[in-house]
C-alpha cells in the first residue's frame, strides 16, 4: 500500500511540474506574441544568431521538443534552411535548461504563494495581457507544487535497498543510466520533466551527483524522439533537420562520457555547490552550452552527413501551401502569423490572374487565358488548405489582437478566391472574344484599360494594407471604388450609346459589358479586404 501512494503522488506531483510548466510556457509565448515572431523571422545563416535565437524561443516557450518540431515545419515549408534549422535546435537545447535551473532554487515552500496570486489574476482581471501575466505566475507556482509533491512523495524511497539497488544499479551503468533517461524522456516528452524527477530525487536524498549524470546524458538523446514522429509526411530536408538533432546529442554524449565515467564532470560541478540540484541544473547547462560551443563549427559538416543519410532533393514545388504546416500549431503566434503570409500569396496569385486575363484580353493570347485557369486551381486549393488550417488555429490559446486577425482572414480569403473567379470569367470571356474574332474600338479599348488600372490599384491597396495592417492605407480604397463605380456607369452608357450608332454588335457589347461588370465586382471585394482590416486593428 506504501509503495501504491509513493507512486500515486509522484505521478500527481510529475502532473502538475508538466501542466505547470506548460502553462507557464503558453503565458509567456502569448505575452512575447508579436516579438516571438519577429525573433523568428529575423534568423539569417549567421549559426551564432541562430543558436541565440533558438535559446531564446525556448527559453520562452519552456520545451525544446515544440521548438524542434516547429522548426521541423519551418524547414518543411521552405522557411528556413538547413543551417539555420541547425543553429535554432542547438541553441534550443541550451533554452531548456532553464527550466532546471529554476527548478533546482526549491521553492515549493512559497510556491502556493504564487498559486494563489496567478489563480487571482486569471480569475478576476479581465484584461487578457495581464491574464497571461497571471497564467505565467499560475504554471510558475503550480510547477514548483509539482516539485515539492515528487520529492515529498520520493523521501520513503531513500530508506528503501531495493530502490537504492537499482538506483545505483542505474547511475553505475553509462549505458543504462544513458538508456533509462532516453526512454523516460521519450515517453513523458520532455527532457525537463525527466530533470525535474532528478532534481526531486536528489532533494529527497536519493542519488548523488554521478548516479544523475548518464540519465542527464540520455534526457537529450530522448527528447529528440518528438521531432522525429513530427518528421511523418514531411520531406527530406525536415528529416534530415532531426535527424541532426539526434546526431547533435549522440556525439556530445559520447564526448561527455569519459568525463563522466572518470568523475571529472561529477567533481567539477561539486566544487560549486554541495547543493546536489543545482548540480545536476548546472551539469545539464555545461552539456548542452559546451556541447553547442564544439559543434557550432561543425555544422556544414553535419549537413553533409545527413544529407549522405538521407540522399536526394526536394526541388518540386508543391501545389499546395507554402508558409503553413500542422506542426506550426505547437506555437499559436508563429502559425497566425504564417496563415497572414499565405493568404498573402494567395492573394497574389489572383492578383496576377487578373493582370494574365487582362493581358490575354487586349492582346487575344490564349496561353495567357490557360496560365489563368492553371492559376484558379492553385488559389481553389490554397482557399481549402488555408480555411481547414484556420479552422485549426481557432482552436488554440491566442491573443484577442490573433482572434480577431483569424476570425478576419476567414472572410478575407473568400474574397480573394471570388477575385480569383472573376479574373477566370475576364478568361472566359476571352476565350469568346478570340473564338468569335470580336473587334473594339479604341475607345472602348481605352475604357476597359482607364477602369482595370483602378480595380489593379483597388486589389494592391487591398492586399498592401493587409499585409502591413497599414489602416491608413485601407482607408484610401473608398476613393478607388468610387471612381470604379463612376467608370463602370459612364462607360456601360457610353458602350450601349455605341450599340444604337452600329459602332458594336450586340455580341460584342455584351462580353464589353460583362468585363466591366467583373472589374467592378474585383473592385467590391478588394473594398471588403480592406475594410476588415480598418475593422480588426
Amino acid at each position: 500500500m506504501d509503495t501504491l501512494m509513493v507512486i500515486i503522488k509522484l505521478l500527481g506531483g510529475l502532473g502538475l511540474f508538466i501542466y505547470g510548466m506548460k502553462l507557464m510556457g503558453d503565458g509567456l509565448e502569448n505575452a512575447a506574441g508579436e516579438g516571438l515572431k519577429k525573433i523568428l523571422e529575423k534568423v539569417t545563416k549567421n549559426p551564432i544568431i541562430a543558436v541565440i535565437v533558438g535559446a531564446i524561443v525556448t527559453a520562452v516557450i519552456q520545451s525544446s521538443s515544440a521548438t524542434t518540431v516547429m522548426v521541423v515545419g519551418f524547414v518543411n515549408a521552405g522557411l528556413m534552411n538547413l543551417a539555420q534549422a541547425a543553429g535554432i535546435i542547438m541553441g534550443a537545447n541550451i533554452g531548456t535548461t532553464i527550466t532546471a535551473q529554476l527548478v533546482a532554487f526549491k521553492l515549493s515552500t512559497i510556491a502556493p504563494i504564487f498559486v494563489f496570486i496567478g489563480a487571482m489574476i486569471v480569475m478576476f482581471v479581465k484584461v487578457k495581457r495581464t491574464r497571461e501575466i497571471g497564467n505565467i505566475i499560475l504554471g510558475f507556482g503550480i510547477l514548483f507544487t509539482g516539485m515539492g509533491s515528487m520529492s515529498s512523495a520520493m523521501k520513503p524511497l531513500t530508506d528503501s535497498v531495493v530502490f537504492q539497488q537499482i538506483l545505483s544499479t542505474v547511475g553505475g551503468n553509462l549505458f543504462l543510466g544513458v538508456l533509462a533517461g532516453a526512454l523516460i524522456t521519450a515517453i513523458l516528452q520532455s527532457s525537463s520533466a525527466t530533470t525535474g524527477i532528478l532534481v526531486a530525487l536528489a532533494t529527497a536524498g536519493a542519488l548523488d551527483i554521478n548516479q544523475a549524470l548518464p540519465i542527464i546524458m540520455g534526457c537529450n538523446i530522448g527528447t529528440c524522439v518528438t521531432a522525429m514522429i513530427a518528421t511523418v509526411g514531411t520531406n527530406k530536408t525536415a528529416h534530415r533537420a532531426a535527424l541532426l538533432h539526434l546526431i547533435f546529442n549522440i556525439v556530445g554524449t559520447v564526448i561527455f562520457l569519459p568525463l563522466i565515467a572518470t568523475n571529472i564532470l561529477g567533481n567539477f560541478v561539486s566544487g560549486f555547490t554541495s547543493d546536489v540540484s543545482r548540480q545536476i541544473a548546472n551539469s545539464h547547462t555545461i552539456f548542452n552550452v559546451v556541447n553547442t560551443l564544439i559543434m557550432v563549427p561543425l555544422i556544414p559538416i553535419l549537413i553533409k552527413i545527413v544529407t549522405k543519410l538521407i540522399p536526394g532533393d526536394d526541388d518540386d514545388e508543391k501545389a499546395g501551401v507554402k508558409y503553413i504546416d500542422d506542426r506550426l500549431l505547437e506555437t499559436p503566434v508563429i502559425a497566425a502569423g504564417q496563415v497572414i503570409k499565405e493568404t498573402i500569396r494567395m492573394a497574389n496569385k489572383s492578383k496576377k490572374s487578373l493582370e494574365l486575363a487582362m493581358s490575354a484580353f487586349t492582346s487575344n493570347d490564349e496561353r495567357l487565358a490557360q496560365k489563368v485557369y492553371e492559376n484558379e486551381n492553385v488559389i481553389n486549393i490554397l482557399e481549402e488548405c488555408i480555411t481547414t488550417y484556420l479552422v485549426k488555429l481557432s482552436k488554440c490559446d491566442l491573443s484577442d489582437k490573433e482572434k480577431n486577425i483569424v476570425a478576419a482572414t476567414f472572410h478575407i480569403v473568400t474574397d480573394i478566391e471570388r477575385i480569383g473567379d472573376h479574373a477566370e470569367n475576364l478568361a472566359d470571356l476571352t476565350i469568346q472574344k478570340i473564338n468569335k474574332r470580336l473587334e473594339y474600338s479604341i475607345e472602348a479599348l481605352d475604357e476597359l484599360r482607364s477602369i482595370y488600372e483602378s480595380t489593379l490599384q483597388a486589389v494592391d491597396i487591398a492586399i498592401e494594407s493587409y499585409e502591413n495592417r497599414d489602416v491608413e492605407k485601407a482607408k484610401t480604397v473608398m476613393d478607388v471604388e468610387s471612381q470604379i463605380d463612376k467608370k463602370q456607369r459612364k462607360f456601360r452608357d457610353l458602350h450601349i450609346k455605341r450599340l444604337y450608332d452600329g459602332t458594336c454588335n450586340a455580341y460584342a457589347g455584351a462580353v464589353f459589358l460583362d468585363l466591366l461588370s467583373n472589374l467592378e465586382r474585383i473592385g467590391d471585394h478588394s473594398t471588403n479586404i480592406a475594410e476588415s482590416v480598418i475593422e480588426n486593428n
